[in-house]
């Protein structure tokens, strides 16, 4: 699985498998707000998956389906042994859903240090792939390969970042 592949310094290409995951989806929510979504969703994804006896096999990650403006539409969720039977409705509004990380032909990289840093690691990635002559598609995706906690130092965290590309 390509998500336990170790750090990669400069953007690397690979062939990939799509992998299962369970994810909420939000449609052009505020970008200002994000941590609200992530932090909803991870607050009833834990839970639910163990209630249904579905095994996370690999680290959080958000999956962007548009362009971040004002606005984003993403998926945030966790890569995971088998689908869920079905939607499934949590207390707190969040729905839970059956997708997939994508395979193919995709390009990655790692950045290493806080999320504020997370804004200016995608256009750089994402202009020295298009330089080195592959064409960018999407969706993107940023893999939190650290699990944070409040204990952790920012400057070691560790986001990979992908883009699927045609």
């Amino acid at each position: 699985m390509y998500l336990m592949n170790p750090p990669a310094a400069e953007p690397e290409i690979i062939e990939a498998d799509a992998i299962p995951t369970v994810v909420a989806v939000f449609e052009n929510h505020p970008m200002d707000i994000m941590s609200v979504a992530f932090d909803e969703t991870y607050q009833v994804l834990f839970p639910t998956l163990n209630a249904k006896g579905i095994t996370p096999i690999g680290p959080g990650f958000a999956l962007y389906t548009s362009v971040p403006t004002d606005t984003v539409s993403f998926e945030v969720g966790i890569p995971v042994n088998q689908p869920l039977d079905g939607d499934v409705s949590a207390n707190n509004g969040i729905v839970l859903k059956n997708s997939e990380l994508p395979g193919g032909k995709i390009a990655r990289i790692s950045h290493h240090g806080s999320y504020d840093g997370l804004g200016q690691a995608w256009p750089k990635f994402l202009d020295a792939v298009s330089a080195s002559g592959h064409v960018l598609d999407t969706p993107f995706w940023e893999v939190y390969v650290t699990e944070p906690s409040p204990e952790l130092d920012p400057a070691t965290l560790q986001t990979d970042l992908y883009t699927k590309l045609k």
